[in-house]
This record gives C-alpha cells, sequence and structure tokens, in this order.
C-alpha cells in the first residue's frame, strides 16, 4: 500500500497528464464533441486503478458522444501515461462523468425557488401565494 500522501502526488501527476492529452494528443473527433476537463482523479490505494472524472459541457449527444471517444481513447491514455510518468505498474484507467456541477446547479435552483417563495410573504406572515393552491382546487 503506497502512503496517501504518495496517492494524492499520483492522482494530481494522472490529472495534470491526462488534461494535457485532451487539449493536445487524443486526436479523436468524439472527444472534442464537447468540452471537456478533468475534474479528479481517484486512484486505489495501490496505485491499480484510477478513476478519472470528466465534466462535460454540451448536449446529451455530445456527452453521450464523447465518453464513447474516451473509453475508445483508454488504452492510448494508460500508453502515454506509462511512458509519461514512472511507476512501476501503470494503473487501469476508468473515464467516469462527473455530474456533481449539474446537480449543485438544481440545488442552488432549488434554494434561490425556495427563498423567492418566502420572500413573497406579506407583513402578517401570511404567503401572499399559497403554492399548489390552483393545482388542489383542479384536481378535486
Amino acid at each position: 500500500m503506497a502512503t496517501s500522501r504518495r496517492v494524492a502526488r499520483v492522482s494530481a501527476s494522472i490529472k495534470r497528464e491526462i488534461s494535457q492529452m485532451l487539449v493536445s494528443d487524443i486526436k479523436d473527433d468524439r472527444v472534442g464533441a464537447g468540452m471537456v476537463s478533468v475534474t479528479a482523479v481517484d486512484v486505489s490505494g495501490d496505485l491499480q486503478h484510477a478513476k478519472v472524472f470528466v465534466s462535460i459541457y454540451g448536449t446529451d449527444e455530445a456527452k453521450a458522444e464523447t465518453m464513447a471517444g474516451l473509453a475508445a481513447a483508454t488504452s492510448y491514455v494508460r500508453g502515454e501515461l506509462g511512458r509519461r510518468m514512472r511507476l512501476r505498474r501503470t494503473p487501469e484507467i476508468i473515464f467516469k462523468e462527473d455530474v456533481s456541477f449539474e446537480q449543485g446547479t438544481q440545488v442552488l435552483n432549488l434554494l434561490s425557488k425556495l427563498e423567492h417563495e418566502r420572500s413573497s410573504v406579506d407583513e402578517n406572515g401570511i404567503p401572499a401565494v399559497v403554492p399548489n393552491a390552483v393545482e388542489d382546487e383542479e384536481g378535486l
């Protein structure tokens, strides 16, 4: 088992190298379909496996196409990592789509909607607009 400091250093190195490969080395047109950035790399304690989390900006079609291109380029990425980094064994690479930014945006939208609903209260503390009141009456 590698120390946590070594795992963190290897993770940062892998992130830097793969980011450079995405910019200049990977020639697959599918990878360029959406704007891609490496957000995180999770390396196992024995340095044998690495999950590379990528954020893809674009439509759902572009995201699927980009993930397919990254899956096809996995062996190339692993080979290049082996050449660029000095490790006893090059870790297996698994690309995962990072949806944390989208989830964060959804949470922020819900919070702003809730704040807007709470701000529409008159001076007596009674809501000016009762949510779902119209929908409840129509459903009866």
